[in-house]
């Protein structure tokens, strides 16, 4: 099953909030720091694990090409570039999972239907006071 990218995340939001994602991060930055806040950085760090992905899959690829002679510096920068992909990807699916979660909890919910006018009540009638009780003694 695929992840959601950071475009359909970013789509979400939007749709959440009603308004695109520059004017929500505009207002966001105007603001105490809240849940719009948060789920714009968790977008971000998913945007950029999907960037970091891109960029080391492509450095990677470039480093072990077949026509590329690998000598024990070479390997050194393939085994860091793959330890970056694998780090990349670790937040990607992090990411993936945690927002959609948030969004859900946050879907707006139909407001529920009016329910039909309460029948009016009758004031209750003020129960008598109990007798005080007598101190004195009787005979």
């Amino acid at each position: 099953m695929p992840h959601p990218t950071s475009t359909e995340i970013a789509a979400r939001i939007q749709d959440l909030y009603g308004a695109p994602l520059a004017e929500l991060q505009a207002h966001a930055q105007s603001r105490p720091p809240g849940m719009l806040s948060a789920l714009l950085a968790m977008h971000h760090d998913l945007a950029y694990a999907e960037q970091r992905i891109a960029f080391h899959r492509d450095r990677l690829t470039q480093l072990v090409h077949p026509e590329r002679q690998i000598s024990a510096h070479e390997a050194s920068h393939v085994l860091d570039c793959a330890r970056q992909l694998a780090e990349a990807v670790t937040v990607r699916d992090v990411q993936a999972k945690a927002v959609p979660a948030v969004l859900q909890s946050l879907g707006r919910v139909a407001a529920p239907a009016p329910s039909p006018a309460p029948a009016p009540t009758v004031p209750a009638v003020p129960a008598a006071p109990a007798p005080a009780a007598s101190t004195a003694r009787s005979r």
